[in-house]
């Protein structure tokens, strides 16, 4: 028996088949074979054809199925790029592109949306400023684009669409409420008060089902489109985040978990739900939250990381592949000789109070600093950038002693992990698992085909454990201090 992960990325989509006896990924595929296009019409804007993960996903599905028996796929789990908006009109047609995760044309209503909610109300009730989150990207296309507004039946995060794609029918889940910025964590329920704030109305909330359980069932078209067994479950939906530490395994209070891929990511587990009081890192429902066993999400996002270093690597050293740039980067001594960068230039940044201070690169000597110094120098500005924003986590009572990590995007850097696990003073556990593997995990556990969370896990191993390095630890301490000074005061 199979089971289904897609996983819907702002880059790419990846489909993966889990053999659920064994645990063991089947086939993958990953769609486009370059990055996907992002649509910036403004300064700030990032936009997306919701169509067009559709038709990778499809394309996944195809290849992975290709030698192996789509009829014995018995469950389908999808995860998805967070805070994103899908808006579709009454034959589920998008009636604009999809505003993602990264556009920040919002942040000035979420702004006002905290000083006229009250902060009081927000951070108690909300653990959130409404912020740029999906609540306020509506807000904007009610405000700025009323004729499409009035065409919108129902709103969606990327997975639920996919999810609709799937089925024929229209839901959300719980935590995809909470992503948004309308779960109410006080009173337990959806948070009606930011829609009526925003004048959003009601029925234009699709319908909840539960995260890890069977949500919808595939339809015939998708039997005679793609092989999978009309009737399949889907049975696991979420978003990047929490998806990525439920891959992990991370699911317990003080758990952490961390990724680097486009954004960079920390993302902790507590039992006990705290606000940030400037809203820097954010809270949300866990995937497995229950009633009787309430789990958090503190998350902490960089936009600006995993996408320096591809801007680096196809604009400085185009000629290097990843694994050779690594191998440059770590001829430069630890503190790259004074030389910083800023990892912010992908839009505005929640770790710095909605600001958008851009990337920028200082200390630079053109007689001492070399391509090397560059690499190594822009890796520390990531990992400083994570620093930064786990100080802030630590506030909230989330102390790392141990990080997981899959083996995959910056984590495939010796250079990064090190330097990460140094500046953290922490263990960094490499999995073997990625977001589709995660989601194909969920699904045969929210249909019942893994008893509970030990048994889907079980065979979840360990590639490799990094330790911080203790020579480095002095050289990197004083260039993080003087990284969080210039910061400071830009």
């Amino acid at each position: 028996m199979y089971s289904l992960g897609i996983d819907i990325g702002s880059s790419s989509v990846k489909v993966s088949l889990l053999d659920i006896r064994s645990g063991k990924c089947i086939a993958s595929s990953t769609n486009p074979g370059s990055e996907a296009p992002i649509k910036a019409l403004h300064k700030g804007w990032a936009e997306q054809d919701p169509e067009s993960w559709w038709d990778y996903a499809c394309k996944g599905i195809k290849a992975v199925t290709a030698d192996n028996d789509s009829s014995k796929i018995v469950a389908v789990g999808i995860t998805y790029q967070m805070h994103g908006l899908v808006a579709v009109d009454k034959d589920m047609r998008p009636v604009r592109d999809a505003i993602i995760w990264c556009d920040s044309r919002a942040v000035e209503l979420g702004a006002e949306a905290l000083q006229n909610i009250g902060y009081g109300k927000c951070m108690e009730h909300l653990l959130n400023s409404p912020g740029n989150f999906t609540a306020s990207k509506l807000a904007w296309v009610k405000r700025n684009e009323p004729d499409l507004y009035s065409k919108i039946y129902k709103f969606m995060l990327p997975g639920d669409y996919v999810a609709y794609k799937l089925s024929d029918e229209v839901a959300t889940t719980r935590t995809g409420l909470s992503e948004g910025i309308f779960w109410d964590f006080k009173e337990n329920e959806r948070a009606d008060f930011v829609a009526d704030y925003y004048g959003i109305e009601k029925e234009k909330f699709p319908d909840i089902v539960p995260a890890i359980g069977i949500q919808c069932r595939t339809s015939a078209e998708i039997e005679s489109l793609l092989g999978i067994p009309k009737g399949t479950p889907v049975s696991y939906r979420a978003g990047d985040q929490p998806n990525n530490a439920f891959s992990l395994g991370v699911l317990n209070p003080g758990e952490i978990a961390a990724t680097g891929g486009t954004s960079g990511v920390v993302y902790g587990v507590t039992d006990v739900p705290k606000a940030d009081s400037a809203s820097r890192v954010n809270t949300f429902l866990h995937v497995n939250d229950t009633n009787s066993a309430h789990r958090f999400g503190v998350l902490l996002c960089i936009n600006g990381t995993g996408i320096l270093n591809s801007w680096v690597h196809h604009k400085i050293t185009p000629d290097l592949d990843y694994a050779t740039m690594n191998d440059v980067a770590a001829k430069a001594p630890a503190g790259s000789d004074g030389l910083r960068v800023m990892p912010f230039g992908n839009g505005a940044e929640r770790v710095l109070e909605n600001r958008n201070v851009g990337a920028r690169f200082s200390g630079l000597d053109l007689v001492r600093h070399s391509t090397e110094h560059i690499l190594r120098a822009t890796q520390e500005g990531i990992a400083f950038s994570f620093r930064y924003g786990i100080d802030i986590m630590r506030n909230l009572g989330l102390d790392p002693k141990l990080i997981r990590a899959g083996k995959a995007n910056l984590f495939l850097s010796p250079l990064f992990r090190s330097t990460l696990a140094t500046l953290c003073d922490a263990n960094i556990e490499l999995l073997n698992t990625d977001g589709s593997l995660g989601a194909a995990r969920g699904a045969a556990l929210g249909a019942g085909f893994y008893s509970d969370e030990k048994e889907a896990f079980a065979t979840l191993a360990t590639l490799e454990t990094v330790v911080p390095a203790t020579s480095w630890k002095e050289p990197l301490e004083q260039a993080y201090s003087a990284w969080k000074k210039e910061l400071e005061q830009i």
